[in-house]
């Protein structure tokens, strides 16, 4: 009886602890995602997950959306949100929509702007946000296996540099600014 005491006063802390994140004013599309498993933590790994909860549950998300594209490649936006007294590193992410997820960037170089992997992944300043732009750094899906139609959500999961992991869906959309062209051979990696 004590143990089901102890998970129902940790999910009620978890509950207000997300609330409190949450109460800011920034709309994000992640909140129900992001505060999931960190609630369902305590039943399934309660050593592994921990540490990582309150790194997970400060990052939000605005505004997500997935470049619209037929196949191969294409690209998710959004500004990754920091409302902790700490910095928070996406090192990786994953999406059911490609096995190939990579943390990219977009640099001058040699007088030409080429797309790369950024190295050390995004990290977003304690109290800060950190912009995820067409032009800019970006999540790139390298290999779609199906098409992302206007209105279709993708889901996502960002690691973090903690091991924790953050949760929210994108929204497909369509966007011919920039200039990206997202297809192979279109990045230098």
């Amino acid at each position: 009886m004590s143990s089901r005491l102890a998970l129902s006063l940790l999910a009620l802390a978890t509950a207000a602890t997300v609330v409190s994140c949450g109460s800011s004013g920034t709309p994000t599309a992640a909140a129900p995602a992001a505060s999931a498993p960190a609630a369902a933590a305590p039943e399934t790994a309660p050593a592994e997950t921990a540490s990582a909860a309150p790194a997970a549950a400060a990052l939000s998300i605005t505004d997500p959306w997935v470049k619209t594209a037929k196949e191969g490649m294409t690209a998710t936006f959004g500004t990754l949100v920091n409302n902790s007294g700490a910095d928070i590193t996406v090192v990786s992410g994953a999406s059911p929509l490609s096995p190939m997820i990579e943390l990219h960037e977009v640099v001058d170089q040699d007088g030409k702007m080429v797309m790369r992997p950024k190295q050390g992944g995004f990290v977003i300043p304690a109290g800060g946000s950190h912009e995820l732009k067409p032009g800019g750094d970006h999540i790139m899906i390298m290999d779609a296996k199906q098409a992302v139609e206007p209105g279709a959500e993708i889901p996502f999961t960002l690691t973090l540099a903690d091991g924790g992991t953050f949760e929210f869906t994108a929204v497909g959309k369509d966007f011919a600014g920039a200039k990206e062209d997202y297809q192979p051979g279109s990045h230098n990696g």
